[in-house]
């Protein structure tokens, strides 16, 4: 009997299939819009696949808003309605019943237990808070079918006016008060440096080899961190605003991934480094222009966000509305001559000189690569250009 009680704490709307959370529906919702056309996969029932068409259905089929334990997650002042637990044994059975059963440890129940056994009944941390789960063995190395998707032009301006009159906000420091455009104040809301160096004598994020002498070891301050969980958003999407979308929306936000664009991350290198900050490393991921740019360079440091991201079309859901284009690079590292710090002039050149060069100066896997056009047509735009100037036209972007 203790068996079959136990069999799994199934997470049907189980976030990860190593994932982040989805919240629940209130009431009927539609399932969240496929972004991704599904492939044939073979069943694999310790995995919970959000994509496939069995799958999509209402949030709410399987998750409860608000979870019971929500204000046992976070207490206090910090608590908030959330879906903060996995689903009921019984959502499983719905459509699980056989595998519910099957043998002494089904492989349904490790979705959510840790060591399926009648005796034991301890279970991963469900995945939100985030906070909590990415410490946890399952959440280091989780990743969530879903993506988020946050439209940066529709929160700028009501984010910049509530930076104005609130004083807990804190306009991050690798934004200069004199070249800050209007509402980008708000981008430090969000966005912080991770782990930056600041004044300590340690530039690198972990110890690097003894030898490494020109070679790539990743520096603090790389990266910026971005929103992990609901709280952020939580602050204005509330029952008590009445803000829509509402909490309980799920697929206002959360969107199947589309597939993932080629990134500049060598997995076997980061491993090495023995990286162990899950933000970290999924910025790392999601680098698809150069792998290696620092936010904390100095010669970055004085850099307004809009020189190099067009916030304005920016869509955490779709990659290509996050790319940083080539015509951003080019501004500065494509000069007359490299000692103006023309990189991208220098580098090309190698490249034509001898094929066998590699790019290493801002990037770490997409170096070994041919150079693509948009870093040709850079090139193109300065040959004959007497000032060293680019001579670019309104609206020439390329990416990279």
């Amino acid at each position: 009997m203790i068996a079959l009680l136990f069999a799994c704490f199934i997470a049907l709307g189980w976030l990860y299939r190593s994932s982040s959370p989805v919240v629940a529906t209130a009431g009927a919702e539609p399932a969240p819009t496929p972004k991704r056309a599904s492939t044939p996969r073979k069943v694999k029932y310790s995995e919970f696949p959000h994509d496939s068409k069995s799958h999509k259905i209402d949030c709410s089929s399987c998750h409860k808003f608000p979870s019971d334990n929500w204000n046992k997650v976070r207490t206090g002042n910090e608590a908030f309605e959330d879906v903060t637990e996995y689903p009921k044994h019984e959502t499983c059975l719905k459509c699980h019943t056989q595998q519910f059963y099957k043998g002494a440890q089904p492989a349904i129940c490790s979705i959510c237990h840790t060591s399926p056994s009648p005796r034991n009944s301890a279970r991963h941390p469900f995945p939100n808070p985030r906070e909590i789960f990415d410490l946890s063995p399952k959440g280091k190395t989780a990743e969530s079918d879903f993506a988020v998707g946050f439209p940066h032009d529709k929160h700028i301006e009501i984010v910049s006016q509530n930076v104005s009159r609130t004083a807990s906000f804190v306009n991050a420091a690798f934004v200069r008060t004199d070249r800050r455009r209007a509402g980008e104040e708000s981008c430090s809301v969000c966005h912080k440096l991770q782990m930056p160096q600041g004044k300590s004598d340690e530039e690198y994020v972990t110890a690097p080899p003894a030898k490494l002498g020109d070679g790539f070891w990743l520096k603090k301050g790389t990266f910026n961190s971005s929103p992990t969980g609901h709280k952020t958003c939580f602050t204005c999407h509330s029952a008590e605003s009445g803000m829509l979308p509402a909490p309980q929306t799920c697929s206002a936000c959360h969107q199947l991934k589309p597939a993932a664009p080629a990134s500049d991350f060598d997995a076997k290198l980061a491993a090495e480094m023995k990286i162990d900050n899950k933000m970290m490393m999924d910025a790392w991921r999601r680098r698809d222009s150069s792998g290696k740019f620092s936010h904390e360079f100095f010669g970055h440091v004085e850099m307004s966000c809009s020189t190099c991201h067009n916030v304005l079309t920016m869509n955490t859901a779709d990659p290509k509305t996050k790319r940083v284009g080539m015509a951003s690079c080019a501004t500065c590292h494509a000069t007359a001559t490299s000692d103006d710090g023309g990189a991208l002039n220098y580098e090309a050149d190698m490249r034509k000189k001898s094929p066998t060069f590699e790019c290493v100066k801002c990037h770490v896997t997409f170096g070994k690569l041919p150079i693509p056009d948009s870093t040709r047509k850079r090139s193109r735009l300065l040959q004959g250009n007497k000032n060293g100037k680019e001579s670019q036209k309104p609206g020439d972007q390329v990416n990279y």
